[in-house]
């Protein structure tokens, strides 16, 4: 085992290293750093000093070089727009996007595999029509669509209708203003409407997979092998069925932790979440060059990273894949 996880470490480190050259080329051809026009009392010497330290005056393989060695050492620059270090802004936006993330993902795993598995275990029953029926629903519900009634309901609606002196559940911003880190709760009454709307699409592409897999794993001659050994029927699908069946779902699931580094972008938006979403969005409105460069790489390597953790958990749940 640890043979494999060090290949498969070695393998990344050169995609890791070839998607930063891609990276930084397609942002530097795209939104190019450019000094500020000159305009009054900025004097030549001083935009030649400000090009000098952007690295505008050397070639292409050393600006790339530059940055790298600086990106490496976590200095990712100041950002053109607000004159403060990227850094620090990127680390504040990521952290919210995987509080969001993390938790839609932990409830559309828990909610997306046990009805994959009911859905499996009860082929063509009433309750698989009607979890197949609402899955077809979730899958080409738009997010947009979804995200801006639950705004309405539960801001408007509900409000009303209950007389409430507040909604149960706020459909903006991340806490009251004034209130940041100060209640757990206020920031739960925050996250409830965004994760149930990331939730809805996640949950029904999980339990599809699931319900797929495991209908495939339950008609194995390994699994009959199991049940005329005598092992209880519980510990059949515990152990045996789910533990084979999660491996096509852990490539879903890497490839969706790996987008939340990018941000939930509509969701975050329409919920006024500060996360990597709306970060990017203001940082391409504005050609905020330091950002932008900053976000894609920070993106790129999350997504190689939990593909990385993909193929380990695979040969965690199928130990052949280790000699493949």
């Amino acid at each position: 085992m640890g043979r494999y996880i060090i290949r498969r470490v070695v393998y990344a480190i050169p995609v890791i290293l070839i998607a930063s050259i891609i990276v930084f080329t397609v942002i530097h051809i795209t939104t190019p750093p450019r000094p500020p026009a000159r305009s009054a009392g900025v004097t030549q010497e001083a935009l030649a000093e400000y090009a000098h330290h952007l690295g505008l005056d050397k070639p292409g393989w050393q600006q790339y070089l530059i940055w790298l060695n600086n990106f490496i050492h976590l200095d990712w620059g100041t950002s053109i727009v607000t004159g403060r270090p990227v850094l620090p802004d990127i680390q504040t936006a990521l952290v919210n996007s995987l509080i969001l993330g993390i938790a839609a993902t932990v409830v559309s795993l828990s909610v997306g595999i046990t009805l994959g598995v009911y859905s499996a275990l009860h082929q063509y029953s009433p309750g698989d029509h009607l979890m197949s029926g609402a899955a077809f629903m979730g899958i080409s519900m738009p997010t947009f669509w979804l995200a801006l009634l639950m705004q309405i309901l539960f801001g408007f609606y509900f409000t009303q209708w209950f007389h409430l002196s507040e909604p149960m559940f706020y459909t903006a911003g991340m806490y009251k203003p004034g209130a940041q880190g100060e209640s757990m709760i206020d920031l739960l009454r925050h996250m409830v409407l965004p994760v149930i709307v990331i939730s809805v699409q996640v949950i029904a592409v999980y339990s599809r997979y699931m319900r797929a897999s495991m209908l495939e794993i339950l008609q194995s001659d390994f699994l009959r092998t199991a049940r005329s050994k005598g092992i209880r029927e519980k510990r059949v699908i515990v152990r045996h069925a789910m533990r084979n069946a999660l491996i096509p779902i852990t490539t879903q699931v890497a490839i969706d932790l790996g987008a939340i580094a990018s941000g939930l972008i509509v969701t975050e938006t329409i919920f006024q979440w500060p996360g990597m979403g709306p970060l990017f969005i203001e940082a391409v409105d504005t050609g905020d060059y330091p950002v932008v460069l900053a976000w894609v790489m920070v993106t790129v390597f999350f997504v190689i990273v939990f593909n990385l953790i993909a193929d380990i958990l695979y040969a965690v749940l199928d130990p052949r894949i280790r000699y493949a």
